[in-house]
């Protein structure tokens, strides 16, 4: 069994709200001390990801341009990032909910949510230890 050092997470929000950027940084970073990198649109989150590799990604379905949906196509598309683990972070749960249920995320997080529960609900969606 591996039993090496655990690094801080790192986690990259891709949401077009400055508001929730800050809130979410500021709720896993206080929380669980993860790291967390922020992109604004699906574009930038995409080079983001390939650039940085995050443990994980928190995604936001409604956004301007290239949406959640076509945001995650674009990350399992390429090698670099269909690995990571993608978590849809959305207030549209019924709205877009065939859409997203359809696709192979790794779970889903409603808007409005406690930022300093954050850490908790991500480890239990992919059965992290914190």
């Amino acid at each position: 069994m591996n039993h090496e050092c655990i690094v801080a997470r790192r986690i990259l929000l891709i949401d077009d709200e400055e508001t929730i950027q800050t809130v979410v940084q500021f709720g896993i970073q206080m929380t669980a001390g993860w790291q967390v990198l922020t992109a604004s649109s699906g574009e930038e989150g995409v080079a983001i990801a390939r650039t940085h590799q995050p443990h994980a990604i928190l995604l936001d379905l409604i956004m301007p341009e290239m949406n959640g949906v076509a945001t995650f196509k674009e990350l399992k598309a390429h090698a670099e990032t269909q690995h990571i683990p993608v978590i849809f972070l959305t207030a549209q749960t019924h709205t877009h909910g065939e859409e997203w249920q359809s696709l192979p995320v790794d779970g889903m997080i409603p808007k409005p949510f406690n930022a300093l529960e954050l850490p908790s609900k991500i480890a239990h969606i992919l059965n992290w230890v914190l």
